[in-house]
């Protein structure tokens, strides 16, 4: 058990199980502003959990989606505002472990901190408790972000500015190649770039359309 009775019973009544290494929550539970071990290490355990329970979630609901459509709803799913939202839902933030300037500076609220606390209570559940655990609280608490999505596709421009964000890499950039045919017929170009990271293009009959396509191509490639 932890060192707080509260926290211990707020994580076994969230997560659905008693915690046996309570080392591992603790870890979880704790900012890098804290001298002590703290979350990052599970973080990036957890994020990668993550994206294989959703992944396959996806994979199993929608048959008939192309790899294109599964990844615009993965990268909406696993995005760092999702996995803030749903920390602040199930109350995570009265639970972190702060240094005293990360407490004033109001980092209890952080879409950063939140989702990054968010992922690594799934990494310590995942290494606590196994795969299984780890799956049953992501169905439980995503459950309505799927219906949502599964409501109302998300654009993949919209997905691949969330992947941006979940990923803490810059906003994507577009930009025209060429502009081609007649006016009554035209083609565009258009190449987007996440900087240090990847770019893709795709043509189309519309500015707009081209961007659609160029984004969900790059989406594809980040996958």
């Amino acid at each position: 058990m932890t060192d707080n009775p509260e926290t211990d019973a707020w994580l076994a009544d969230t997560l659905g199980h008693r915690p046996r290494d309570s080392a591992l929550f603790e870890r979880a539970l704790t900012h890098p502003s804290m001298d002590e071990p703290h979350y990052q290490r599970l973080e990036f355990l957890g994020d990668r959990v993550l994206g294989l329970i959703i992944s396959t979630w996806l994979y199993e609901r929608h048959e008939g989606d192309a790899e294109g459509k599964l990844n615009s709803r993965l990268a909406l799913l696993v995005s760092r505002t999702t996995c803030a939202d749903i920390a602040r839902e199930i109350g995570v933030a009265p639970h972190i472990r702060f240094g005293k300037q990360a407490r004033d500076d109001g980092s209890a609220d952080s879409d950063n901190v939140l989702g990054d606390v968010m992922e690594a209570l799934i990494g310590a559940l995942y290494r606590d408790a196994g795969f299984d655990a780890a799956r049953s609280f992501v169905y439980k608490v995503w459950e309505s972000r799927v219906e949502e999505v599964d409501r109302a596709p998300q654009h993949p421009k919209s997905a691949l500015q969330e992947w941006a964000a979940a990923n803490r890499a810059k906003p994507p950039v577009y930009s025209i190649v060429d502009r081609s045919g007649p006016p009554h017929n035209p083609r565009f170009t258009i190449r987007v770039e996440i900087p240090n990271r990847d770019s893709a293009q795709a043509e189309g009959s519309s500015k707009q359309e081209a961007e659609k396509a160029a984004a969900l191509a790059l989406l594809e490639k980040l996958a």
